[in-house]
C-alpha cells in the first residue's frame, strides 16, 4: 500500500519539487492550491508520470476549515495520511517596516503560519494512528535575518520554534515533527532577473549554483521516510552552505582543475 502525502501549495515552486520527488518514490500525493486549473493540469501530468498517483483539491489555506475539509477529503479518499507537508506561504515585496501595515502583516501571518497551525491540529488525529510526519517548510532567513523583509522573516522564525514545540508534544504519539528550511531555490520567477542579478545570487551559494525544487523535495522526502525514524524537532537547512563564512562565495578551482562543487 503506497504511502499518503498531502503537500500545500503543491502546484508551482518548492511544492511542485517535493510533488515530483515524492510520486517519484511511489506516494500517493495530494496536492492543494487555490487555482483548479493549473493544479488539475499538473496532478494529471504527475500521475502520467508515476510511478504514484496523484490527486488535487483546491483549498484556500487561510482558511482553517477549508484545510480542515481538504485533509478529512484526503483520509475520506485514501484511509490514511502518512505525511503532512506544509508548504503555502507568500514572501512580500521588500519593504523597511514602516512600509508595511498591521493589517498586512495579519495576513501574512495566517498565510505563513497559521495555516500550518491548523493543518499541523486537523491532521494530527489522523498522523497519530500511522504514526506519520510532519514536515514544515520554513526559511533559513528565518535564523540568519534578511533585509527589508521584517515580516517575513517573522513568519519563518515561528515555524521552526512551532515545529520545535510540536516535536516535543507528538513524539509521545509516535509523530514526528521536522523543519526543512531552504535558502535561495530556483524557481519560474527567477527567469525574470537580469543575468547580473542571477549571477548574484549564485555567488551566495558555497556550491556556485542556486537550489532546486527538488532538492527541498529530497531532503522532505528524507525526513519523511523511515530512514528519519530518529530525527525529530531539527531544522534541515537547505542552502548549499549560503550561511557559512562572510561575503560571497567563488570556490577556486582544486589542483586537479575541476571546480570545488
Amino acid at each position: 500500500m503506497p504511502k499518503i502525502a498531502l503537500i500545500t501549495g503543491g502546484t508551482r515552486g518548492i511544492g511542485e519539487g517535493c510533488a515530483r520527488v515524492f510520486m517519484a518514490a511511489g506516494y500517493s500525493v495530494t496536492i492543494c492550491a487555490r487555482h483548479r486549473e493549473a493544479g488539475e493540469q499538473l496532478a494529471a501530468e504527475l500521475t502520467k508520470a508515476g510511478p504514484g498517483r496523484c490527486r488535487f483539491e483546491v483549498c484556500d489555506v487561510t482558511q482553517p476549515e477549508a484545510i480542515r475539509g481538504l485533509i478529512d477529503k484526503t483520509v475520506d479518499v485514501h484511509g490514511r495520511l502518512d505525511c503532512l507537508l506544509n508548504n503555502a506561504g507568500f514572501h512580500p515585496d521588500h519593504r523597511p517596516i514602516d512600509g508595511f501595515s498591521v493589517e498586512e502583516f495579519e495576513e501574512l501571518l495566517r498565510l505563513n503560519l497559521v495555516s500550518y497551525f491548523a493543518a499541523c491540529k486537523y491532521a494530527l488525529p489522523y498522523l497519530r494512528k500511522t504514526r506519520g510526519s510532519i514536515i514544515n517548510i520554513g526559511s533559513l532567513v528565518g535564523n540568519i535575518g534578511q533585509e527589508w523583509a521584517s515580516t517575513y522573516v517573522a513568519t519563518k522564525g515561528a515555524i521552526t520554534s512551532m515545529t520545535k514545540a510540536l516535536a516535543i508534544d507528538e513524539m509521545r504519539n509516535g509523530v514526528r515533527v521536522n523543519a526543512v528550511l531552504p535558502g535561495v531555490i530556483h524557481v519560474l520567477a527567477s527567469d525574470l532577473r537580469t543575468p547580473a542579478m542571477q549571477e548574484t545570487t549564485r555567488s551566495w551559494q558555497w556550491t556556485g549554483r542556486e537550489g532546486e525544487p527538488e532538492d527541498v523535495g529530497h531532503a522532505c522526502l528524507f525526513l519523511a521516510g523511515e530512514e528519519a525514524r530518529f530525527i525529530t524537532g531539527i531544522e534541515l537547512v537547505v542552502s548549499g552552505g549560503a550561511e557559512l563564512g562572510y561575503g560571497i562565495k567563488k570556490p577556486e578551482p582544486n589542483l586537479t582543475g575541476s571546480a570545488q562543487l
